[in-house]
């Protein structure tokens, strides 16, 4: 095996993931959109190099045995179709690390994004002091929240214990325990707040849907995406309990991902507020409380 340089390892690779037949729609959109990205990504981290220094070692030659071990990486990734995220057990949202294995789904909120962009801050105020980060999976908005809004206390609520735990490596991680209390929830059960924002990326899937994913995501936990026949059932709870837990001028930042046909019909009457983000602007709302009443 002759050596290659970085770069050209990387698109051998990404050939290889585009002969096997990984598209942006079959393979992708679980942290990368492409394949060149998904290489550049995995063989980065198999060599063990800063991912954001492509450009300062793409020429760099790579030794038989480290192509080996990449050539091994893709192997794995080809045939078994499992996540890139779930081999190198990292996911990165809004430029942050985060620990992901299977007991969760991969982070990719666009709610991140308006946690970065201040989208969310003119519905904000002083008096915001308690958050909840609903459907938390392994913690990452309820982390992006305590970062972005470093005066307020986070409560990140989850059904699952094994994405709590994956949460509870996040928190620590970023050694934001006293400020983020985890608590095992079915919906907002356990919860007590009130709540000045609720965040919240839902099980929303419709059934249809569900059953054409590709294989990647079947391997993510099918607890985090399936939302019943029209993906509206969890969002249906919600609504019924949700301004009981929200204080007088407080929002809910909902996701629904692209059900928004489905939402509209399940709920003829609710005017929300849509944001833009690099989806569009059909992906994540905001609902007041007094629309919840």
């Amino acid at each position: 095996m002759s050596a290659l340089t970085v770069l050209a390892l990387i698109e051998q690779m990404a050939a290889r993931l585009e002969a096997a037949g990984l598209t942006q729609a079959d393979g992708f959109g679980q942290g990368t959109l492409t394949a060149f990205d998904e290489a550049a990504w995995l063989v980065m981290w198999r060599l063990g190099l800063p991912l954001d220094e492509l450009d300062s070692v793409e020429e760099m030659p790579v030794a038989p045995a480290d192509m080996a071990q990449v050539a091994m990486l893709f192997d794995e990734r080809i045939t078994n179709r499992r996540p890139a995220a779930y081999l190198t057990q990292e996911a990165w949202l809004q430029g942050v690390p985060f620990y992901v294995d299977e007991r969760v789904i991969i982070p990719r909120s666009f709610i991140a994004e308006l946690l970065a962009d201040g989208s969310i801050d003119p519905w904000l105020s002083e008096d915001t002091q308690q958050v909840l980060d609903l459907c938390t999976g392994n913690g990452s908005l309820a982390v992006l929240a305590a970062m972005t809004y470093p005066e307020v206390r986070v409560d990140a609520a989850d059904i699952s214990a094994d994405a709590l735990a994956v949460a509870r490596i996040n928190v620590d991680r970023h050694q934001l325990q006293q400020r983020i209390t985890l608590i095992q929830s079915d919906c907002l059960a356990a919860c007590t707040g009130p709540y000045d924002l609720i965040l919240c990326n839902p099980p929303y899937v419709n059934a249809a849907t569900m059953a054409a994913l590709p294989a990647e995501f079947r391997a993510e936990p099918g607890l985090a995406l399936a939302g019943g026949e029209d993906g509206m059932d969890f969002i249906r709870n919600l609504f019924s309990t949700a301004a009981r837990h929200m204080s007088e001028n407080s929002v809910l930042v909902l996701e629904i991902g692209n059900e928004r046909e489905n939402f509209e019909r399940a709920f003829p009457h609710l005017e929300a507020l849509w944001f833009e983000t690099s989806a569009g602007s059909d992906q994540v709302m905001l609902i007041t409380r007094e629309q919840l009443l």
